[in-house]
């Protein structure tokens, strides 16, 4: 990749990458260093980077990034140790944003990533598995078992709206 390739790709994959590491944190000036550090990383690596996988390369290494962070911090969620007794949401509460998230943050780190991969950054389940280094039938399996998490713990959608 030359320099005016890597520049363009980070004007076109910046702020998508700084959604998906938002949306897995929640703190903005730590999403801020880790898309920072994977645009260095990558930067490193320019040469080695072909100009048409750049925005898989850059979202395969905001996603290591994301998790070296996180094991950093020692940020884990036990799925069998969680509290289950809170999950149903108030009826009368509509702002499903709100709601979506909170459901989103019950999962584990895993599965929440290649959720959001698929569902909020439209990748296909070969381009996740790329990028996360898990097999194509883990990617499906932690996106079902999601996704029946989050049917679980939101209800029916009649109820919210």
């Amino acid at each position: 990749m030359t320099v005016t390739e890597y520049n363009i790709s980070v004007e076109q994959y910046a702020d998508s990458i700084y959604r998906f590491v938002l949306k897995n944190i929640k703190d903005t000036e730590k999403a801020k260093d880790i898309v920072q550090d994977t645009f260095e990383k990558v930067w490193k690596s320019h040469a080695d980077v072909e100009a048409s996988k750049a925005k898989s390369y850059l979202f395969s290494t905001a996603y290591h990034t994301l998790i070296d962070s996180v094991r950093r911090n020692k940020f884990s969620a036990d799925w069998e140790k969680s509290d289950t007794s809170h999950m149903q949401t108030n009826n009368d509460y509509s702002d499903l944003n709100e709601v979506l998230h909170r459901a989103l943050d019950q999962l584990p780190p895993d599965q929440k990533n290649v959720i959001l991969l698929r569902d909020y950054e439209g990748y296909s389940y070969k381009e996740i598995s790329d990028m996360t280094g898990l097999t194509e039938a883990q990617v499906k399996v932690y996106i079902f078992r999601g996704r029946n998490f989050l049917k679980k713990y939101i209800g029916k959608i009649e109820m919210l709206v």
